[in-house]
Formats: structure tokens, sequence, C-alpha cells
């Protein structure tokens, strides 16, 4: 998406791969009618490109008679953001109970990505036949929804007058929430922390996803049973009762919900037995842990920049030595991480306009140095259509400008910056913003990088570092704050970890999706980790 700026108004997340179930709901229109005597009967087989070759992965029922179908069974597809999943839809007329494609009459098909489905959530596309023409007025509509269930419960739990179980002192209470498993069996879920000599508890609020909790279902009876702590394990009961998180959900911070505590043993003895003591719910709320998908889903548009170093370290690009050098295959390793990275990255942005700026390098007519030129030698319009007006762009410029220096990464970490603050204005996550910087080598100036580092990253922004050849790259590892927190020379922390540093001469060899896999691997979690931080839900999130 191409941003501009506009004038400044006044006034844990999951794993480290982002691996996730989508559903895809398929819908026909307008399919061709292959039948003599009635319509067509279609079905849908999808299938997924693994190594070069179409895999099929699933097919929908056949919907009889009907050129407009609606399919029941939906496609589940594991979702993976660092990889290029080619897809293909293809729909045929059912005529005869063979599994084999080709006893069946083609209807039309449709290719993409994973990627471009679910950054659209919804997309409806022509068919086309096999020669690439259009299968008459043929559609194709496909639906993603992220499959897991997001929501999260927060219980905040305390205790009043429970049995004394100690000889010489107190109780040592502590809860354990049990839900039914699938042979009947009472299935631990929670433990509470145990709060030593008291019969009066109060217990830290804790949070567990709601799936974990009572598989989703509010109305599901739950166990919880009440111990007295022993340090042998041999922890003595005091109480249980069941209930559910719908009944727990009754509670207020103003109106706790009391549930009496039943020892059914001293129950049955005792005629005047009334409780082992009353477990209060203080507080319990369902809230939603977003994920990437759910703000990709929602709207989120990822907005990509590139960076590309000009400096003279690279050496003169006619020459085969230089790292700028395009081979005969018409590749080098600029071009390399520039393909891996916005292959996947574009899928994410509806306009596919990319600014492709260079750093460190003399520009015509005056052979003035800058750290921050449109390689389109454009500097209202730096955009480049998709990835391959990158790689346009930048094989043209080349011949046109001087290599020189020093290597400065600021001024262009600085230019994506301030449109990522412009995004803050929205209050919304509608926005993200990559900047993928390439460069050769050693910062020149790394106490100024290191401070716009800070300051980006309060912003919605991330920075990739590429770097080509076989220079020291100790100060990139130390941008990346994987092993320690980054600081400006001012002394400043950055509030959160934004820089992924790769060096492209560990994927020389490598097949190419893996340096995507690797440079892009973090990207998921820093997008959910800024935006829950902002406290800011996907845009078209439904309400809890």
């Amino acid at each position: 998406m191409a941003y501009t700026m506009t004038p400044t108004p006044t006034g844990p997340v999951g794993s480290q791969y982002c691996v996730c179930k989508v559903e895809l709901s398929v819908c026909g229109q307008n399919l061709l009618d292959r039948d003599v005597t009635s319509k067509s009967d279609p079905f849908c087989v999808l299938f997924m490109e693994v190594n070069g070759k179409w895999v099929e992965l699933d097919r929908t029922e056949t919907a009889v008679n009907n050129l407009n179908p609606a399919f029941a069974k939906k496609f589940i597809v594991d979702y993976h953001f660092e990889e290029v999943q080619k897809l293909k839809f293809a729909l045929f007329d059912q005529d005869k109970s063979s599994m084999q494609l080709y006893e069946h009459d083609f209807l039309g098909e449709f290719s993409c990505t994973l990627g471009m489905i679910v950054s659209s959530k919804k997309i409806t596309r022509t068919l086309l036949l096999g020669n690439g023409k259009p299968a008459g007025k043929g559609m194709i509509t496909i639906a993603a929804q992220e499959l897991s269930d997001n929501r999260v419960i927060t219980l905040s739990m305390a205790g009043r007058k429970l049995d004394k179980k100690d000889l010489f002192g107190k109780s040592d209470p502590f809860l354990e929430f049990h839900k039914p498993g699938d042979d009947g069996k009472w299935m631990l879920v929670h433990r509470t922390e145990v709060i030593k000599y008291t019969l009066d508890p109060v217990w830290k609020p804790f949070t567990v996803p709601l799936v974990s909790l009572c598989d989703g279902d509010v109305e599901k009876l739950i166990k919880v049973m009440c111990y007295d702590y022993d340090s042998d394990g041999g922890h003595d009961f005091i109480g249980e009762f069941q209930t559910s998180v719908a009944r727990m959900c009754e509670a207020q911070d103003a109106l706790p919900l009391e549930l009496e505590c039943i020892n059914p043993k001293k129950q049955k003895k005792k005629k005047n037995y009334k409780n082992s003591g009353i477990i209060i719910v203080k507080s319990c709320k369902i809230t939603r842990d977003f994920s990437f998908l759910d703000y990709i889903l929602g709207g989120c548009q990822l907005m990509f920049t590139v960076g590309i170093d000009f400096t003279a370290s690279n050496g003169n690009p006619r020459e085969p030595s230089s790292l700028h050098y395009i081979n005969p295959l018409g590749t080098n390793e600029y071009l390399s991480a520039i393909w891996a990275v916005g292959q996947i990255i574009q899928d994410y942005d509806s306009d596919k306009m990319f600014p492709a700026l260079g750093f460190g390098a003399q520009l015509p007519p005056d052979w003035k140095v800058s750290h921050e030129f449109a390689i389109n030698f454009n500097p209202t319009n730096p955009f480049c259509s998709g990835v391959e007006g990158i790689v346009q762009a930048y094989s043209a410029c080349l011949p046109h400008i001087r290599f020189y220096g020093p290597t400065n990464f600021s001024p262009i970490i600085n230019h994506v910056a301030r449109f990522a603050a412009q995004a803050i204005q929205q209050e919304a996550a509608s926005q993200y913003f990559i900047l993928l910087i390439i460069t050769d080598g050693v910062i020149s100036d790394m106490d100024e990088t290191r401070h716009a580092v800070v300051q980006a990253s309060k912003l919605p922004m991330s920075i990739i570092i590429v770097g080509v050849g076989n220079a020291d790259f100790a100060a990139m590892e130390f941008l990346d704050g994987d092993s320690r927190v980054l600081r400006s020379y001012t002394g400043e922390e950055a509030v959160r970890d934004i820089v992924q540093f790769v060096p492209f001469r560990d994927f020389r060899n490598a097949p190419k999706e893996t340096l995507a896999k690797a440079v892009l691997a973090e990207l998921p979690q820093q997008v959910v980790q800024y935006f829950k931080h902002q406290n800011l839900p996907p845009i078209n999130s439904e309400p809890e």
C-alpha cells in the first residue's frame, strides 16, 4: 500500500513460527454446464504446490444440479506466514463415482497463495480453463477464517473460613481446576499457588485459554477442588464444588460470587454439616488473545520498504567481484534478498506499491552523497510496483550512480519511522511497517542507528537486515536484540526487539525459501506484541 505523509493532527506471544489452522469456504458462481439433460454436479478439489508439484489436499462434497454451489465441506490448511503457500482450486462436474479426476468434466480452476486469501479475508476471481481462458462466466469465491479459539479467561479467586487441616496451625490452601476428559474422568487444567497459614486465602489472578479450561464451552461443568498443601505430597482434601464458566462470569468486582466448598465424606457423616468454607470468585473476565492472523484477517496491511547499500565497499557493479554485479542468471545477493522477503510480504499489501531507497551513493547531476534516495530517481514518488518493480528500478539505477560512503543506516530508519508515527494517529491496527535493509558491512553511524532503532521500537515497525558478502557483521548482531536489550547512546532501552539480522552467506547453498523463513520468523510475534502493547484489537474483530 502506498503511503504519503498527512499533516499531523493536533492534539507472549505465541510460538516462534506462526502456525495455525485456516478454514477455507468455497462457493462457485455461474459454472459451466457440462450436463446435457440437467445442470452440472460440481465438486471442488484443493491442491497445494509441494516441491514444484501440485498435490491434492482435499475435496468437497458434490453439489447436485447446481451451477452456483456453496460447498458445506470446508478445507482446513496449516498457515505459515514465512512461506509462499501456493494453492489451486479446481472444479469438476461429477460424472461417475470414480476418484480419478480425469473421469470428470473440468469446470475451471483458480490459483493463488494462501497469503493472498488471508490478507483479503474473502476473494472472488474468474475461473480459468487449461488454456488460460475464462471458463465461461464461472467465478469462485474463497473466504478464510482462523480456526483457533483465541479467548482467554482471567479468574481472581479467594477463600473464607476454610477447614483447618493442620494440627498446630492454619491450612495452606490451593485450588485445582478440572474439566471432564474424553474418557469421562476429570482432567487437571490449572493449579493455583499455595497460600501459607490462612483460612481466608486470596490467590493471585491467573489467565488460561478458554479451550484449556472448558473446551471453549462456557456451559460445561468444571470441578474446583481445594486442598491443604503438605510438603510430603500427601495434600489434605478440604472440599470441592462444580460450576461453569458462564456461572463464574456472573461475578462482578462489586458483587463477587460465593460458592460453598463441600467435603462429601463429611457431608454424609455429619447431620449439621454446612460446608468446609466458601470459595469466592472475585472476578471472571473472558477476553481475546489476538493472533497475527487475527490482525491480518482484520485488515492490517504490511507496509514494505527496501533500503539498499550502494557504498564503495560493494565494488564496481560492472566487475564480477562486486556484490552488485548482476550475473548471467540475472541475479546477485541483493536481488536474492529482495525476492526472498518481498514475495512473501507483497501478499499482505493491497496495492503492492513499495518505496525502494538507496544510501551511500553520489547522485547525478551534482554528485552529492545521499543516504536516503529513491532508486527510481523520483523523490516525490519512490514507489515501485510489486517486487518486480523494485528489481527493475534497482537494475536501472546501477549505471547512473557512483558508489561512495559512509554506511549510514539512521536516515532510512528515521524515514520509515516518520510514516509509522503517522499510523499511530489512526488508533487502529491498520498498518505495520517493515524495513528491509540490505548491506555489505560495517555501520558508520552506530550511535545514531542505535538511537533510531530504540525510537522505532515504540512504533508499528520492524527492521530486517540482510548482510551480503563476507564482512564482519558483529555490529548487526548487536542491533538484533535477541540476547540482550538494545540501548540508545542516551541509555534509553528499546521497548521491544524489532531488528532481525541474517547473514546471506549462511543461506548461499540452501533452497531460497529458507532465507525467507529465517528472516521472517520473528515478524508475526513482533506485530502481535506491538498491537497488544498498544491495546489495539484487530480492526474488524468481533465484540466479546
